[in-house]
């Protein structure tokens, strides 16, 4: 049973043998080339790879402490250039909005010291969504002095005339709705109709007759006869002219001078345009 047991724990009592004699060697002092420095040359022999791995290993962790920490460290800072990025690009787009704003309002300016007329420079602040009618809302309204029957303007040219109204904005029908209607004339020919819109959209001029001169690429213009619009503004351009068909008049389409769905500010003539007769209206 003893011999069993020695037997089965040889491996560990020699080991521990082995130590005990390596530690008793070391503490008493071992010259070189001495007998019994052999057995400890055997157990560094043993454990130098022991020693060497649990090293290697010591530092392969503490690498992977250091570049977890490093990645974190990285992390965060992109994080923040991120950030900062986003809050440039924002100043950036804050100030160009702001640049092109202040364009758009020196034009407007520019528009009301030719008109020559007390006017309001507004924003556009929605439009119809039902489509039964092409109006626009502005955000100015009988606060800033506005009131049904003003001229609405662009730098492009007309856009339409206010319709309804509310203290602080105000509706705008667009000259290209069905129920619009305004006096204007070939710039060119001097030949006289009516603008108005279509119910499937567009913009004619109605009540041209088939011996006026009008062609393709002419500009129309408002004649100041309406009593709403200031003579000598854009309408917009012929874009055809058709003359076969029977009636007394010329089929003639108009493009627009504004893009209504561009548009972000208005001019609005708070002032009347001075009456014209028929006789002063060339």
């Amino acid at each position: 049973m003893r011999r069993s047991f020695l037997w089965r724990n040889r491996v560990l009592l020699t080991s521990g043998a082995l130590l005990i004699v390596s530690l008793h060697l070391i503490s008493t002092g071992v010259h070189p080339g001495d007998l019994a420095a052999r057995p400890e040359s055997a157990f560094l022999e043993i454990i130098s790879p022991i020693d060497a791995a649990f090293t290697r290993f010591s530092d392969g962790a503490s690498s992977i402490v250091n570049d977890y920490l490093n990645l974190v460290h990285v992390r965060e800072e992109n994080a923040h250039l991120r950030n900062e990025l986003a809050r440039v690009k924002g100043d950036r787009a804050r100030l160009v909005e702001l640049e092109v704003e202040n364009r758009h309002l020196g034009e407007m300016l520019e528009l009301k010291d030719v008109l020559g007329a007390n006017a309001v420079a507004t924003n556009v602040i929605g439009s119809d969504a039902t489509g039964l009618s092409r109006t626009l809302i502005l955000a100015s309204g009988s606060s800033d002095g506005l009131r049904p029957g003003m001229a609405v303007l662009a730098n492009q040219g007309v856009v339409g005339k206010i319709i309804a109204i509310s203290p602080h904005a105000s509706r705008v029908l667009l000259i290209d709705d069905h129920n619009s209607a305004l006096d204007g004339f070939d710039q060119r020919s001097r030949a006289r109709g009516i603008v108005a819109g279509l119910v499937d959209d567009g913009l004619i001029l109605k009540y041209a007759d088939r011996s006026q001169d009008i062609r393709v690429g002419d500009s129309i213009v408002t004649s100041g006869l309406d009593g709403i619009f200031p003579r000598g503004l854009l309408v917009g351009t012929i874009k055809s002219v058709h003359r076969g068909g029977p009636g007394l008049f010329l089929g003639v389409r108009i493009e627009p001078a504004v893009d209504f769905r561009e548009l972000e500010q208005v001019l609005i003539v708070t002032q009347p345009p001075p009456h014209l007769d028929d006789g002063a209206k060339d």
